[in-house]
């Protein structure tokens, strides 16, 4: 169901390697909208080394947390109650909150337009007392950002575009980076009815990277025929998705898949689980609309920074 592609050879000097590899990933991104990616050259231990790190952060007393909190799509504490990802559209004034805390930060970046960097590259907050928390954000995020910029290249080569296509048009684009925190059962009671960790939807933006653990209560994608299975899980491999602002840019020829993640479970009522999720977009004023040629289905132009804002507000437990 989600392809399992190596990137190894292209991204260590052999450009043979890239008209297959190319192949591989139109195929996975039309077929699935997911694929499993090795050979991508992050370090593991840095996953592991933030995981516990916010593992610290999380355990700190509510009105500790407190200190750094922070709307949805801000920067630092987004408490549990305060996001629902239900499909767009869908949700309602009853649709139950996600059971997750997140920690979010952003690009370190200034474009020296003070409106857009105020808007979308506010500076990260980090909590005083996880002082390591920082050092170890900084270079996971600008490891995992040269390798967005290395699947857009990818990702162009796939529709037949210059392999700086996408680049060039995303040199100046943000990023939210969240630490989600899924708590056990034992901390969140039992669900409410159509309540999840992270509750059916698909991801906005145009690539989602995602550094996971595998749980009861993990990841599920539906399949092209409605139906949900689980995301497999291969240690030391990425599992990225697109997001719906790629899909409108090649005219839906690569599905914005619909996933999950289920509410923790009887099966393991201690089970508690931390994702690493990079979000990564293309420049804030980039008009998307389809590339002529490479899909079927025809959307109207839209700009980046409208549609993002827009999806984020939906998302926001008022």
């Amino acid at each position: 169901m989600i392809p399992l592609i190596d990137i190894h050879p292209w991204r260590t000097g052999s450009d043979a390697a890239l008209p297959p590899l190319a192949h591989q990933v139109d195929d996975a991104l039309r077929t699935s909208g997911f694929m499993m990616v090795t050979g991508h050259g992050v370090d593991p231990t840095l996953g592991d080394d933030i995981r516990a790190a916010a593992r610290r952060f999380f355990a700190l007393a509510p009105e500790t947390k407190a200190r750094y909190a922070a709307p949805v799509y801000g920067r630092g504490w987004v408490g549990q109650g305060r996001e629902t990802n239900s499909f767009y559209g869908e949700s309602t004034d009853d649709t139950p909150a996600d059971l997750k805390e997140s920690y979010t930060l952003g690009r370190p970046l200034q474009t020296g337009n003070p409106t857009v960097d105020r808007e979308w590259f506010a500076e990260n907050v980090w909590p005083a007392e996880v002082p390591e928390l920082q050092p170890l954000c900084e270079r996971y995020a600008a490891d995992m950002h040269e390798l967005y910029l290395d699947l857009l290249r990818i990702c162009a080569a796939a529709l037949g575009l210059p392999t700086d296509w996408f680049v060039t048009r995303s040199l100046s684009s943000p990023h939210t980076f969240n630490i989600n925190r899924y708590p056990p059962l034992t901390a969140t009671g039992t669900p409410a009815p159509g309540q999840y960790r992270i509750a059916p939807h698909t991801d906005w933006g145009i690539l989602t990277l995602l550094d996971r653990q595998p749980g009861y209560g993990g990841l599920e994608v539906q399949l092209a025929d409605g139906t949900w299975e689980s995301a497999p899980y291969i240690d030391g491999a990425l599992t990225i998705n697109i997001g719906d602002l790629l899909a409108r840019w090649t005219g839906d020829r690569w599905r914005s898949t619909r996933h999950r993640v289920l509410p923790p479970q009887d099966a393991d009522p201690d089970e508690e689980l931390v994702s690493l999720i990079m979000f990564c977009e293309t420049d804030v004023d980039t008009i998307v609309e389809p590339i002529p040629g490479v899909g079927h289905a025809d959307y109207p132009p839209v700009r980046s920074a409208d549609y993002l804002l827009e999806r984020g507000a939906a998302a926001t437990v008022a």
